[in-house]
């Protein structure tokens, strides 16, 4: 070999093969990333039994123990039966005042929407051509009486002539007449004297009746005549206040016969969407002919309104309290259920179990629903004081379910518009 090539030789060694040492290090991690994915796999698999056994044994200590439900007692007392209607407030009296005689309207004593009492002035009109009317008519009275008592003195003397025969009788009767005559003229003057007098009261025009003042129709200074189709002002009478309202012809019979045997029925007024009572009040009268286009009839009920909770031409939804229905088997309305079946509630057994009891409702009043326990269909058992309902949860019953039961809470369990007799008599 050639210097200059073992020296190139020397310089740059040949690089050795890739030991054993290298692979078996490769092989090591490997093993140890598939052993860490296996732990992590069997970690995870035993979580989810353990998951699974837990959750199997809670449902199973959920079936021991029963579907938790809310149940309430079913209780007697008395339920009220309304008839619902709609109607509009209207004042119990409204005025139109007009003026009596013509002239300028001077004054304007109210403010606009004011409750004025009967006899408040309200307007005056200008008085002086009636107080010039007057003076003349005392003038004239005045003349008259003076020709009046000048013609009984000519009278009392021609009668003493007429006794000494020194004038005809004919002059006589001549100045009987003028007497009467003067006589006549002297009730005029004071016809005339009465008028002026009268519309002297006339150009102050007070309130008729106790009200509200609307909207002011003619402005001071304005003439204004007793001709005038358009009035000066309207009074509403609010302090009692009216309702007209309408029920079916159907439900009438049952008013009539407590009107006509001398009972007072109560009648609330709601807002619109039945959200607040506005007033109550009583029935007052039923109008005397059904309508046979809407088979409705009109009725009207009175309020004191006080608190001036009603407007005219205000729309509100009455109820008319018709009778209350004494002793009855009430249960809340939340614990009726409707299936295939009919109509039924889930009744709780003395072994926690739930029975169907298919039954006939009767009146519902807020939440509170009547039980028909008289003459019961094949099939029905109807419900009897003291049983227990399900009043939450139903959905999740079947007939037998047991249940794990506790008392309602959420106020189910007080009936609305009845009222309840815990020791099992009707209340009075």
């Amino acid at each position: 070999m050639r210097t200059d090539e073992m020296q190139a030789t020397n310089d740059y060694p040949a690089q050795k093969p890739p030991t054993v040492h290298t692979h078996k290090s490769l092989w090591i991690w490997l093993a140890a990333a598939l052993a860490l994915v296996a732990g992590i796999w069997m970690y995870r698999s035993h979580a989810s039994q353990v998951k699974s056994a837990a959750s199997a044994a809670a449902q199973k200590a959920a079936r021991a123990m029963g579907i938790p439900v809310t149940i309430t007692p079913a209780r007697r007392g008395n339920i009220a039966v309304y008839e619902d209607g709609l109607g509009s407030v209207t004042p119990f009296y409204m005025v139109t005042i007009h003026t009596r005689i013509d002239g300028q309207l001077m004054s304007v004593n109210y403010r606009e929407g004011q409750y004025v009492k009967k006899d408040d002035l309200l307007v005056e009109i200008d008085p002086r051509p009636y107080q010039v009317q007057l003076e003349q008519a005392e003038g004239q009275m005045a003349h008259d009486q003076a020709t009046l008592s000048n013609a009984r003195i000519d009278l009392a003397r021609y009668q003493t002539l007429v006794q000494q025969e020194a004038v005809p009788r004919q002059t006589l009767d001549t100045q009987v007449a003028a007497v009467a005559q003067d006589e006549g003229a002297i009730k005029s003057d004071q016809a005339a004297i009465d008028s002026a007098k009268l519309n002297l009261v006339y150009c102050r025009i007070a309130a008729p009746i106790s009200g509200v003042v609307g909207l002011r129709l003619v402005d001071p200074g304005n003439m204004v005549h007793a001709a005038d189709t358009n009035g000066l002002l309207v009074i509403a009478q609010v302090q009692p206040i009216a309702v007209l309202f309408t029920l079916p012809e159907d439900g009438l019979p049952p008013v009539l016969k407590k009107l006509r045997a001398g009972a007072v029925l109560p009648v609330d007024a709601y807002n619109r969407d039945k959200s607040k009572k506005l007033a109550s009040g009583r029935l007052l009268t039923v109008d005397n002919q059904v309508d046979p286009t809407t088979g409705t009839i009109r009725l009207k009920a009175v309020f004191a309104n006080r608190d001036n909770a009603l407007f005219p031409q205000q729309f509100v939804n009455v109820r008319l309290l018709v009778d209350t229905e004494r002793g009855q088997v009430l249960v809340p309305s939340v614990a009726i259920q409707r299936g295939a079946q009919g109509t039924f509630v889930y009744v709780v057994k003395s072994d926690s179990t739930v029975e169907a009891r298919t039954l006939t409702v009767g009146i519902t009043e807020g939440n509170s629903t009547a039980i028909v326990n008289d003459g019961l269909k094949e099939g029905e058992k109807g419900l009897q004081e003291g049983e227990l309902v399900v009043t939450d949860g139903a959905d999740k019953l079947q007939p037998g379910s047991k249940v794990s039961a506790k008392p309602d809470k959420g106020g189910h369990g007080a009936p609305g518009g009845a009222t309840a007799n815990p020791a099992g008599g009707p209340t009075a």
